[in-house]
């Protein structure tokens, strides 16, 4: 559950980490591969949004989209050089 919690407050802080992400995919230190990778996460959630709770039941629906949405972005931190997240200062926040 704590885990859970933990991906929410991610999300909310979810506008800090738009420099993160463009310097992800522009960095000459990430690997193509990983690039692709983010890409395609990225594609899958939106392309195949599977809701385990209809977003018609007001704050609850969004839930399980905060949840799926915080764990792309946390594979894609996770696979960022350490450069990178010693840069937005990532390291203790995933």
């Amino acid at each position: 559950m704590f885990k859970y919690l933990k991906r929410m407050k991610f999300m909310l802080k979810f506008w800090k980490f738009l420099p993160f992400l463009i310097q992800f995919f522009t960095s000459k230190d990430v690997q193509l591969y990983k690039k692709a990778l983010g890409v395609l996460l990225i594609l899958a959630y939106a392309f195949f949004p599977f809701d385990m709770i209809p977003d018609y039941l007001a704050f609850l629906g969004i839930i399980d989209d905060v949840v799926i949405a915080g764990f792309v972005l946390e594979r894609m931190i996770k696979m960022a050089p350490p450069s990178l997240k010693e840069k937005y200062n990532l390291i203790e926040n995933v």
